[in-house]
């Protein structure tokens, strides 16, 4: 079984910065995708980034693509999502996802993200 958890939502001010992290245990080396999706309320759940534990390879959504890095410790079996120049449209809980099969955003169907965490929510307001 694996687990995934995050940590490092919060309340913060237009423009700020936070670091979500997500922390991967179980047989996770079966699972070398791990992504970030978020859900806005009244919204369905968007595909933020994603990474590849193997070979460190990185994608995101438009929507984030220069304000978001995304970044692995495979030591830790964890993986970080910084955020920064955050938006109010930014607002959403963000969930941590593992798959066994490639970085595709546009998905958030159990058949493809094995694996979900419980989501942290991050509000950005002033």
């Amino acid at each position: 079984q694996v687990q995934v958890v995050e940590s490092g939502g919060g309340l913060v001010q237009p423009g700020a910065s936070l670091r979500l992290s997500c922390a991967v245990s179980g047989v996770s080396s079966n699972y070398p995708k791990i992504a970030w999706f978020r859900e806005a309320p009244g919204k369905g759940r968007e595909g933020v980034s994603c990474i590849s534990m193997s070979d460190g390879a990185t994608y995101y959504a438009d929507s984030v693509k220069g304000r978001f890095t995304i970044s692995r410790d495979n030591a830790k079996n964890t993986v970080y999502l910084q955020m920064n120049s955050l938006k109010p449209e930014d607002t959403a809980v963000y969930y941590c996802t593992t798959g066994r099969l490639g970085c595709r955003l546009t998905t958030d169907s159990r058949g493809w993200w094995n694996y979900w965490g419980q989501g942290t929510q991050v509000t950005v307001s002033s």
